[in-house]
């Protein structure tokens, strides 16, 4: 047994590594979440730490980022932003798969009206584009990080809920699910402890996928002033402050914190894509 596990444990770190562009997106999103989890005691200021004598300064020794129209430094208020930015993506991926995924394993294994009734609530969800329906939900809940956090979650639920109904439809039919209906086993048992544990992987690659989308939403939201609500440092409201100033050359105001939204969406993307391929079960792609 143990060989095998480890037979199979390697084989799977094998596939991992010949991975370039996992690796790439892993490292990304490694590097954020130490950021992120590390801001109290790397970065230099305060992230609401206003030197009115240090407003709008151009990146340089004191301030590597530059700093914002109230003399904030711009790289610490990015590190304290990961924190906000992702772990409310974060959150909001968990609300979706919490409520998604026994809502798609319902309707794939009892099949019939309530199979088709929360099916097609999930279609009505599907039809809106996830910005605008994030927007009207944020806007419904009112602006705040509560707000953010339920919009975010909503939107993601019916991606959750359609992979974990088609994943049942399949799984369902496989003859050790006939013999334990046959044994008397309980629905809720077959579901949670058969079912569940042989979808887990595209589970898991929708879920890394979702953050990165979740961070993006999440970071719009902000822009928008539907979002966290200032003075919270969130690279979406930063840039938001700092588009008034583009013209007048303060470029860094919004470059900086843009970045740090396609950096750690990218690396999400990447490291999505990546699981995908490695857990595979056919090894139907070949990227690398």
């Amino acid at each position: 047994m143990n060989k095998s596990f480890r037979r199979s444990w390697t084989s799977f770190i094998g596939k991992i590594t010949s991975k370039k562009l996992l690796l790439i997106g892993l490292t990304l999103v490694i590097i954020w979440v130490i950021l992120a989890l590390l801001a109290p005691w790397i970065a230099p200021y305060g992230p609401n730490e206003i030197r009115t004598e240090d407003k709008l300064q151009s990146p340089n020794m004191a301030h590597w980022f530059g700093t914002d129209n109230f003399g904030r430094d711009i790289f610490s208020r990015i590190l304290y932003g990961a924190r906000v930015t992702i772990w409310t993506g974060m959150i909001a991926i968990g609300i979706a798969c919490v409520i998604g995924i026994p809502l798609g394993a319902i309707a794939g294994y009892f099949g019939g009206k309530i199979g088709n009734l929360i099916m097609r609530f999930m279609d009505i969800l599907l039809a809106f584009p996830s910005l605008i329906l994030a927007m009207a939900l944020a806007a419904s809940i009112g602006p705040g990080l509560i707000g953010a956090l339920l919009a975010v979650g909503i939107v993601a639920i019916p991606e959750f809920a359609r992979l974990m109904y088609g994943q049942t439809v399949v799984i369902k039919e496989k003859e050790f699910i006939e013999a334990s209906r046959a044994l008397g086993v309980r629905h809720s048992s077959i579901i949670f402890q058969h079912i569940l544990p042989n979808a887990l992987a595209p589970l898991v690659v929708q879920i890394t996928l979702g953050l990165g989308s979740a961070v993006l939403i999440t970071s719009s939201l902000s822009f928008l002033g539907l979002g966290v609500k200032p003075p919270t440092a969130e690279w979406g409201a930063m840039i938001s402050y700092g588009r008034d100033y583009i013209i007048s050359g303060e470029w860094w105001m919004t470059v900086f914190p843009g970045a740090a939204i396609a950096t750690t969406t990218f690396g999400f993307i990447l490291l999505g894509d990546g699981l995908r391929d490695v857990l595979d079960p056919h090894g139907q792609s070949s990227r690398k």
